[in-house]
């Protein structure tokens, strides 16, 4: 049975190759992110005993973490709206033996949250693909006790995060033009600007909004991790959809080279400019 949505292409996007991409480098995906997700663990400052949502939880990192912060006196619910991101995520639970993480298959525009009952919502990189971001707030508002926290993170613009520019820059003159995206549409840099983000927090009835400019490192690892990566996930994907297997291959060598000129030993020399972003419902 399809899971009931408000973006049936997002739906479509994250439970086809995509979704699929993301459980099958779920290793490589945690050990890159490893700095954003302690810094946004640190900013959402879950306590024992709290209720937790995570949103788009995906395949489990931030799910397992707030597991353990919380505590048995605590619960944590993931939504997250790809099949196959969430059944691996189910099985990272179960395996842990945590009795306090509950599921769900679900897009959080329009999901039933138990009204009032989170102390934090939390999303890394998870809330930028809404195709009506102020329901889908005011939604997840609903689910928030008076005054319960939302700590979020979000890419700035693509410019300010070298981890994605350089494989991009490197890449471009090798494939096929590419039509101007639309800034506003959903999207890994849909909330870029800080304005957006402030109007639709606002409208969906946030308050005490605020959001800190954080350049985060980005764990690269060594070229083979730092490519496996890059090639499935971020911009460069769709930059190479419509690529010829002789434009992918010059294109694939390009960003290759750029990122051994790029990286240092540790993988760290590349970051990605982020919104930490928090606001109180």
């Amino acid at each position: 049975m399809q899971t009931p949505t408000a973006n049936p292409r997002g739906a479509e996007f994250w439970n086809s190759t995509m979704g699929h991409s993301w459980v099958s480098q779920q290793a490589v995906i945690s050990d890159v992110f490893t700095s954003v997700t302690s810094v946004s663990l640190g900013a959402a400052a879950a306590k024992r005993g709290e209720r937790v949502i995570d949103i788009g939880c995906g395949t489990g990192d931030t799910l397992l973490a707030f597991a353990r912060i919380v505590g048995p006196s605590g619960a944590v619910l993931g939504v997250d709206i790809s099949a196959p991101m969430l059944d691996l995520a189910r099985h990272r639970v179960a395996e842990t033996g945590f009795g306090n993480v509950t599921c769900a298959l679900a897009d959080a525009t329009i999901y039933g949250f138990e009204p009032r009952w989170a102390d934090l919502v939390y999303s890394r990189f998870g809330l930028m693909f809404f195709d009506d971001p102020i329901k889908a707030f005011t939604n997840i508002r609903s689910g928030m006790k008076a005054g319960g926290r939302l700590v979020f993170v979000c890419f700035r613009t693509m410019p300010e995060s070298p981890w994605f520019r350089v494989p991009i820059e490197a890449a471009r003159p090798h494939v096929p033009p590419q039509p101007p995206l639309d800034p506003l549409a959903p999207g890994m840099f849909s909330f870029a600007r800080e304005e957006r983000v402030r109007g639709i927090l606002t409208e969906a009835g946030f308050h005490e909004i605020t959001l800190k400019a954080t350049d985060v490192p980005i764990h690269g690892g060594d070229i083979a991790q730092s490519m496996a990566f890059i090639t499935q996930a971020g911009p460069l994907p769709a930059l190479l959809e419509n690529a010829t297997d002789d434009q992918r291959r010059r294109a694939m060598e390009a960003v290759r080279n750029a990122l051994a000129a790029s990286i240092g030993a540790d993988g760290r020399d590349l970051h990605v400019g982020l919104w930490l972003v928090s606001a109180s419902a």
